[in-house]
């Protein structure tokens, strides 16, 4: 799973996504996780499964939902408590729960 959490200048995205990247090999699974400013947000759009909005963000949440859903990405702002997240676990598990509802229609039916 490729994940990119997006922030207005990339600074705060990036500690978000060191701290899920460690939790995720913690756990042995394959994830990436990588920041990126929102001015760069097209160009990392078609590597990204997930795609996380910084709290500060959550205003361009339709925005970004429209861009990242012609590439497939599954998308939500991260909860204004995101910072205090030291080991990223939360995180992974919120992204867990992101995809697990992406999966499913509006109904909670799973997709073919």
């Amino acid at each position: 799973m490729r994940i990119l959490i997006v922030c207005a200048a990339g600074a705060s995205s990036t500690f978000v996504a060191q701290r899920v990247a460690r939790a995720a090999r913690a756990a042995g699974r394959n994830v990436t996780a990588q920041a990126t400013p929102g001015s760069s947000l097209a160009d990392s759009l078609p590597n990204a499964d997930v795609v996380l909005l910084g709290p500060h963000m959550s205003a361009e949440l339709d925005s970004v939902t429209k861009q990242a859903r012609a590439h497939g990405a599954a998308v939500a702002a991260l909860p204004s408590d995101v910072f205090s997240d030291r080991d990223g676990t939360r995180t992974l598990a919120f992204v867990d729960t992101l995809v697990a509802g992406a999966a499913t229609d509006s109904k909670g039916i799973p997709h073919e």
